[in-house]
C-alpha cells in the first residue's frame, strides 16, 4: 500500500510525494539475509530520496548497508518489506526496465581482463544495446573524459588499478543513464586516479545532468557530494549538506603538538585521556576531538609536558561521522582506560640505517623486458614504521613480494633480518608477517579453521598454537564468529582475521600490503591502533597504502613511480616538496600528486 501524505511529510527527508521530479526514492525498506541459519538485518526501515541532478554520497561502516541498498535499487534483489521507485518504476516488479534505464557499477566490476579496451567498451555496447552508428562519438568522449584515449589496444588485465577503474565506469557509461549508481568506485585506487575519476563524475553532474548515488569509503569524498547519507547496521543514522553536517562540530577539533614525545605513544595517551573523543595522528600533531561540551586542558591532557601546544583546528566531516558512530557505541560514555605516560621520541639514529633489519641495495625486478622495479636502494629500522607509496603500477606490489621472498630478485642485493633472501629466503620467512591486499585466507575455511592453518603453516607446536589461538580470538574479538565461514565475514573482521593470521608466529617484521583497502574510518583507527602498539614494542612495519592520510603514522616513507623511488623522509619533509606561497599548509595527498604528476607525462597515470 502507498504511504499517505502525512507520512511524506514527516521528514524532509521522506520518499517524495507523487509528481515529484525525485528519480530515486527508498520507502521504509528492509532486507535480511540468513547466512548459517543466522539471521543478519541488512537493512532495517529505511526511508531517504534523492535529488535529481546531484551526487548523493553513501557512507557508513562495514556491514552497514550501503552495498545491499545499492542492489536494492538496481533491481537485483527483492526487498522483504518497503518498495524502491527508480525513475518511476518499482525496482522490484520491474526490475528489468530498470535495469536497461540506469548505469550500475558494482564493486567488481566484470571487465574482462583478455580483452582490449576497444573490445571492452564494444562487448558492453552489445550488452546495453547502443547502435553501431551511435558507438562512434560516443566511444571518444568516453575514452577523452577518462584519458583512456592512448590505450584503446591494450589488455585490460594489462591496465593498472585506476585505469582499470576508469575503463568499467566508460563501459558503465557507454549508453548515457539518467541515473548512475557506483559502489565504492574508488577502493583501492590512488589519489591521483581518485581525482580523475571524481572529474568524470563531476563532469556527468554538472554537464549532463546525471543523478548518481556513490558509496565511499573515503570520508573526503563525502565533502564532494551535494548530499549524504549515513547508514549504520542498517538504519539510516543521519541525512543532510557535508558543511551543515561538518559546522556541527565547530569548537571541539584541536591540534596538539608535543615534540619531545612520540607521536604514537602520544596518540595513544590522548585516544584514552578523559574528554577525548577521537585522537588522530596528522604530521607531526595529534587532531582531537573532543566531546561535545568539553573543551581540552593542556595541563590535564599532558601535565608537565614541555614545548607542547594546543590549538583550535578547523572541523571536516570525518568528525562528524566519527562523533555519531561513537556514540550510537557509547563510546564516549565508557569509563576511559588508565592513560599511561607517552613515551619519548626514539633518538633519530633508530629511523636512519643504525639498526637496519630490512636493507635493499639497487633491488631490482624484470618481467621479461619489463623493468618492473628499476635499482631501488632503502633501509629500514627495527620498530620503524616505513611507507611505500605511490600510484597504481608504481611496482610497491612488487616489491613487497621480493622483501618476503615471494618472489626472487632480478638483481641488486636484499637482506631481511640479516639473512640475504637471494640464498637463504625461508630462514627470512619464519621471521616476517605478510598481509596482502586482497583477503588471502581460506573463505571455506572458519576463522577458527583459518587460524589453526596459519599456525601449522608457521611451524608452531601444538601447545603454542592453542595459545596462540586463544590469544587471537580474544585480542581481535573473534570468538563468537569462530565458526564462521571466513569469506561471510564483514570487511573489518576479515581484516582482523586476516592480521591474526599473520601475527601468529609473533613475527619481528611486519609487512602490510594495502592492509585498509576499502575498510571504514572506525576499522582504519582500530587496525592502526594495533599496528603502532606493535611498532612501539619494537616489530618492524613496512606498509603500503592509498590512504595519505595513514602515511602520516610513517616515521618515513618513500613515493614511487614507474618502479623508481621519486622521494623519501620523513612526512614532514616529503610535503615540503608541495609547500608554496599558495599553498603553505600541504596536505600528504598535495605531495603525492604534485610529484606524480611533475614525473608522468599527461595522459600516462
Amino acid at each position: 500500500m502507498p504511504p499517505t501524505a502525512a507520512a511524506y511529510q514527516a521528514s524532509p527527508h521522506s520518499p517524495a510525494g507523487p509528481g515529484d521530479d525525485t528519480p530515486l526514492q527508498f520507502d521504509q525498506l528492509s532486507k535480511a539475509f540468513r547466512p548459517n541459519g543466522r539471521l543478519v538485518q541488512a537493512l532495517d526501515k529505511v526511508s531517504f530520496r534523492v535529488r535529481h541532478g546531484t551526487v548523493t554520497g553513501l557512507i557508513g561502516p562495514d556491514s552497514a548497508g550501503k552495498t545491499t541498498l545499492m542492489r536494492l535499487a538496481a533491481g537485483l534483489l527483492a526487498p522483504d518489506s518497503g518498495s524502491v521507485t527508480v525513475l518511476g518504476k518499482n525496482a522490484t516488479a520491474q526490475s528489468l526496465q530498470v535495469q536497461a534505464g540506469i548505469g550500475y557499477m558494482p564493486q567488481r566490476f566484470g571487465l574482462y581482463d583478455d580483452l582490449t579496451v576497444q573490445e571492452n567498451l564494444d562487448l558492453y555496447a552489445d550488452l546495453q544495446g547502443v547502435a553501431h552508428i551511435d558507438r562512434a562519438d560516443r566511444y571518444g568522449e568516453l575514452l577523452q573524459m577518462a584519458g583512456l584515449a592512448p590505450f584503446t589496444r591494450r589488455l585490460a588485465g594489462q591496465l593498472s588499478g585506476g585505469m582499470k577503474q576508469k575503463l568499467g565506469l566508460a563501459c558503465t557509461l557507454v549508453r548515457q543513464p539518467p541515473l548512475l549508481l557506483l559502489d565504492e568506485p574508488t577502493v583501492g585506487v590512488d589519489p591521483l586516479s581518485r581525482r580523475e575519476l571524481w572529474a568524470i563524475v563531476d563532469r556527468l553532474v554538472r554537464k549532463e545532468n546525471t543523478t548518481v548515488l556513490l558509496s565511499t569509503a573515503y570520508l573526503d569524498e563525502a565533502e564532494r557530494c551535494d548530499e549524504v547519507v549515513l547508514l549504520h547496521e542498517g538504519r539510516r543514522l543521519d541525512q543532510g549538506d557535508p558543511k551543515t553536517l561538518r559546522d556541527r562540530m565547530l569548537g571541539r577539533t584541536y591540534s596538539l603538538s608535543a615534540p619531545n614525545l612520540s607521536k604514537r605513544a602520544l596518540q595513544a595517551h590522548l585516544s584514552r585521556a578523559p574528554g577525548v573523543l577521537d585522537a588522530l595522528i596528522q604530521g607531526e600533531h595529534v587532531r582531537l576531538v573532543m566531546e561535545e561540551g568539553t573543551r581540552p586542558d593542556l595541563e590535564q591532557l599532558l601535565p608537565g609536558a614541555e614545548d607542547a601546544s594546543l590549538t583550535e583546528a578547523p572541523p571536516r566531516y570525518e568528525d562528524s561521522f566519527i562523533a555519531l558512530l561513537k556514540a550510537q557505541a557509547q563510546v564516549h560514555g565508557a569509563a576511559p582506560s588508565p592513560a599511561d605516560p607517552p613515551a619519548a621520541a626514539p633518538p633519530a639514529a633508530q629511523t636512519a640505517n643504525a639498526a637496519a633489519v630490512i636493507e635493499a641495495d639497487r633491488l631490482e625486478r624484470r618481467f621479461g623486458a619489463f623493468r618492473a622495479v628499476k635499482g631501488i636502494s632503502f633501509a629500514v629500522s627495527r620498530g620503524e614504521v616505513f611507507g611505500l607509496l605511490g600510484a597504481n603500477g608504481a611496482g610497491k606490489t612488487t616489491t613487497f613480494r621480493m622483501l618476503c621472498g615471494l618472489l626472487p630478485p632480478s638483481g641488486g642485493s636484499l637482506r631481511v633480518a640479516g639473512v640475504d633472501l637471494r640464498h637463504a629466503p625461508a630462514a627470512a620467512r619464519s621471521r616476517i608477517g605478510y598481509m596482502s591486499q586482497k583477503f588471502s585466507l581460506y573463505s571455506q575455511l572458519s576463522v577458527m579453521e583459518n587460524l589453526r592453518f596459519f599456525s601449522s603453516a608457521y611451524g608452531l607446536a601444538r601447545e603454542r598454537a592453542q595459545e596462540r589461538m586463544r590469544w587471537a580470538m580474544a585480542e581481535f574479538a573473534l570468538a563468537p564468529l569462530a565458526d564462521s565461514a571466513s569469506g561471510e565475514l564483514s570487511l573489518g573482521y576479515k581484516q582482523r582475521l586476516a592480521l591474526a593470521c599473520a601475527l601468529m608466529h609473533e613475527p619481528d617484521i611486519l609487512f602490510l600490503d594495502e592492509p585498509t583497502s576499502g575498510v571504514d574510518p572506525l576499522a582504519r583507527r582500530e587496525f592502526w591502533q594495533r599496528i603502532n602498539a606493535l611498532a612501539e614494542a619494537g616489530v618492524t612495519i613496512m606498509v603500503t597504502t592509498h590512504f595519505m592520510e595513514e602515511a602520516e603514522y610513517c616515521d618515513r616513507l618513500a613515493i614511487m613511480a614507474t618502479g623508481e623511488i621519486l622521494t623519501m623522509g620523513t612526512p614532514s619533509a616529503v610535503k615540503q616538496h608541495a609547500r608554496t606561497e599558495t599553498l603553505p599548509d600541504p596536505t600528504m595527498e598535495d605531495a603525492f600528486i604534485g610529484l606524480i604528476e611533475a614525473r608522468a607525462p599527461a595522459g600516462t597515470a
